[in-house]
Formats: C-alpha cells, structure tokens, sequence
C-alpha cells in the first residue's frame, strides 16, 4: 500500500457511496457524475489498495474483505472530517478560558449578568473576573487577561492618558464622564454656598488609583495654587461611597458620576452634585472609560464577541442604542 499523500481523499467519497449503494450507477447518480466516472475512480482506488474492493455479482457489488474493513475505520473518519468541516474561523473553542480585568463598581453595575451570559453561551468555559488594578494592563499585555475595563484621564499632566497607552495596546471609548461630590443628603456642606472653597473646607475620602494617591483633580488643584485634605485613602469606589454614606464624620468623596447607579441602590442617603468648578478646568477633568486588548487580539473571535456582549449589556442597562 503506498503512502496516503498520494491518495487522493475525493476517492474515499466514491468508495463510501459505493459501499452504501452497491452500484456504480447508483453511486454516479448520487454524485451528479457519470457511471463511467464512477469506474475510473474504483479503478484508481483498486490500484492504489492493491485490492478489488468489490466483486460484480447478480445481487450487485459485493465488498471484499479488505472494503470492509475500511468500511470501519472509515467511519471514525468521515465523522472527524465533517467536524473539521463544520469548523469556522470565527469559532469559539470549546471549553475557552474567558478572562476579563474590569473597573469596579462599573461591573457590578452594569455587567454583573456577564459572567452567566457566558456561560450560558459557552458551557464548558472557565470564566474569571477580576477588578481592575495596576498589574491589569501588565496582564493583557502578557496574555494572562483577554480584556479590559478602566478609565483613562484626560488632563493634560496625567500619565494615564490614553495616548500614553502602550503602542499595542488598543481601545475603545464606551463612555465619557466626569467625577462628581457625593455627601449625604444631611452633611453641614449642604448649608454653606456651594463653592469650590467650601468643598475643600471638608475631608474627602479618595482612591488609590492604579497605585497612585493622587488624580487628575489632584493635580489640577495643585496648578491652581490648592489642595484637599486626604485623611483616608481607600482601594475602590464601592468603599469611598460607603465611608462617605456614614453619619459619624464630615468626610466626602469625589468619585465618576457613573457611580451615582451603584450609591443609589446601596445608600440611598447620598446625593451627587458637581464639582463647583468653572467648565474650563471642569472639561480637564473628563475621564474616557474605555475597553482595552492587545492587539495582537484584533482578530480574537473571543475578544470580540466580549466586547459586543460587554457593549450590549451596558447600552441595554442605560437605555441607549447599542
């Protein structure tokens, strides 16, 4: 038997017909071809098994041994050859590993069905989300996250702008927004004018955020000559909004608009105003909240289904066109 590089596969088709129909007629008009082209490939495959394949009798043709066996074996292949058929290049592999690094309370807000649409969709998937931190964007550019969720400043000094994103890394702007006061709806703030001076006259709780103490308001303040006094720091949003909810002390929080969802269904005691800033300074303070991934996933079927599913859960959630 010479070497399968050599067989032409086509030919197995025609042997398969054969062993079903057990006519080369039949077999031809199955194929929309020939009887006589049915008989040249039976020849070919005679030739290339060193085997008759089939016996002509009055009950048709009869199987050898040999094509019989083949009859076996062939199924297991036909079977594996109609699944690589079936395969697309825009197929996600079963059981995939979905890993996401997105900002917090933005995914408990918005997103927090994600995890089960994906595994609805995807069953034998593994599915890991994380909150979004400074090793994240370490992480998608390592491949050990396929996707991201952050927020990038727009003030001119910040170095988490997003034109200082790594040059392979790309994005998408989800949404716009800008940090607002959040204070309880009985703080003394509330009594006085409500101008930047006062504001500042109170402590804020704010947010490490991405390893860093200070933000764009931060730096904005200190090019206008002032600052907020800072006595607690916190890792998140969640816990600024909790701390600035309490009704032992005078602490704010200035935290993104967004978050105003989140306060309103965890402490309904807070309100949001904007900062009492001119719009020339407050525009400064703009924040992009954006998808990000290497590039190297442009193409990622995966990547981009998570992103269509991430896009559609937000603008279904805000009310907005997708």
């Amino acid at each position: 038997m010479r070497p399968l590089v050599e067989l032409d596969l086509n030919l197995l088709v025609v042997f398969r017909l054969l062993l079903q129909e057990r006519s080369a007629t039949k077999a031809a008009k199955r194929l929309n071809v020939t009887a006589p082209t049915v008989s040249k490939a039976l020849a070919r495959l005679r030739d290339w098994f060193d085997d008759p394949l089939f016996i002509r009798t009055q009950r048709g043709l009869e199987p050898t041994n040999l094509s019989l066996s083949l009859e076996e074996e062939l199924k297991e292949w036909f079977q594996l050859s109609g699944n690589i058929a079936s395969l697309c290049g825009n197929a996600i592999p079963e059981g995939a590993a979905f890993r996401l690094v997105l900002e917090s309370p933005f995914y408990t807000s918005f997103l927090n069905s994600l995890p089960m649409v994906i595994y609805e969709k995807y069953c034998k998937s593994t599915i890991k989300v994380m909150n979004w931190d400074h090793h994240s964007l370490s992480d998608i550019i390592n491949g050990d996250a396929d996707l991201g969720f952050c927020a990038r400043e727009t003030y001119p000094g910040s170095l988490a702008r997003v034109n200082r994103l790594p040059y392979y890394i790309d994005h998408e702007v989800l949404f716009e927004d800008r940090p607002v006061v959040f204070l309880r709806k009985d703080h003394p703030l509330l009594a006085r004018t409500w101008s930047l001076d006062n504001v500042l006259a109170f402590p804020h709780v704010s947010v490490v955020w991405e390893a860093s103490d200070a933000w764009a308001l931060d730096s904005l303040l200190d090019d206008e000559g002032l600052s907020r006094r800072v006595p607690i720091r916190v890792s998140s949003f969640e816990q600024a909004l909790h701390i600035a909810a309490q009704s032992a002390h005078e602490l704010i929080a200035v935290v993104p608009s967004y978050c105003a969802s989140y306060a309103s269904l965890h402490h309904d005691n807070l309100i949001s105003l904007p900062l009492p800033l001119e719009e020339t300074l407050y525009c400064q303070l703009d924040i992009a909240f954006i998808l990000l991934w290497h590039k190297r996933n442009n193409h990622n079927t995966k990547v981009l289904w998570l992103r269509d599913e991430i896009k559609r859960l937000y603008h279904e959630h805000v009310g907005k066109p997708g």
